[in-house]
């Protein structure tokens, strides 16, 4: 049975597969675990390095810091399953969490309720114009587009540029963070246009 782990190791870090050498912060860990159940769901195997070395969990307090993370730190809380898998004498936790249908927050480094989201093998914290996307499209409400310059001006940066940042925008058609957000907003939902969230800021570019 300790082939199912290794080739999921195989696979390498995923959107819905992450590699963690140790659990020493619930906190931390707390944000993996929501950004799972925000997005497709996924597992954590603990105890295996980020290369895919098995390493083995060094202590049972690992399992009740994840326990902690979903139940204490996640937003409402977050149901899991694990399962202890034994290889060449090592130890690795299988944490499985489902996708929610429920929105979770976990906290940030400064302890705010963020959030997050799995893009690729990341786990990333989210803007204001994604929640706002998410929100419109759960209600499924009809959205009215104001075409005018300002739409006009993203597009056709876009139609020269593989893409655009907010501040560029704001930039480009001397338009407040609120105003360009709003429009931002309005063609992704009409999925005219489409974001793309790094580690350290979000990207614009038109869909494909």
């Amino acid at each position: 049975m300790s082939n199912h782990i290794i080739k999921l190791i195989e696979k390498g870090e995923n959107q819905t597969l992450d590699f963690k050498f140790e659990i020493s912060d619930s906190k931390k860990i707390a944000r993996t675990i929501s950004a799972f159940a925000n997005t497709d769901g996924g597992k954590l195997l603990v105890g295996v390095k980020d290369n895919g070395r098995i390493a083995g969990v060094r202590s049972e307090e690992e399992f009740y810091m994840i326990e902690g993370a979903a139940s204490m730190y996640c937003k409402p809380p977050i149901n899991f399953s694990v399962k202890n898998w034994q290889i060449s004498g090592k130890t690795i936790l299988e944490v499985d969490i489902q996708k929610s249908s429920t929105t979770h927050y976990a906290p940030d480094e400064q302890g705010k309720m963020q959030y997050y989201t799995r893009v690729d093998d990341k786990t990333l914290q989210v803007n204001s114009i994604f929640l706002r996307v998410k929100q419109l499209q759960k209600q499924k409400k009809p959205v009215i587009l104001r075409y005018s310059k300002d739409e006009q001006a993203i597009l056709d940066y876009l139609a020269e540029n593989k893409d655009i940042t907010l501040s560029k925008f704001c930039k480009i058609a001397h338009l407040t963070n609120k105003m360009a957000e709003e429009i931002l907003v309005n063609l992704i939902v009409l999925n005219i246009i489409e974001q793309k969230l790094t580690e350290t800021t979000a990207f614009y570019m038109l869909k494909k």
